[in-house]
């Protein structure tokens, strides 16, 4: 129970944040749809990351 409290308080805070300003929902909303379009974008990004992390390393 302890281990999942962190998550719990955590979406609770979006939850009230959302219940206090309800513009920040509404950006949310916008995001979250903008993103069904630009998923590719984040995962280029997501690539991008993995090769300068494993191949930026080199070999020791």
């Amino acid at each position: 129970m302890r281990r999942y409290l962190p998550y719990v308080a955590a979406g609770l805070a979006i939850v009230l944040l959302c219940v206090l300003f309800p513009r920040a929902l509404a950006f949310v909303e916008l995001a979250a749809r903008e993103l069904r379009y630009l998923w590719w974008l984040i995962l280029i990004g997501a690539l991008g990351v993995w090769l300068a992390f494993f191949y930026g390393r080199g070999k020791r």
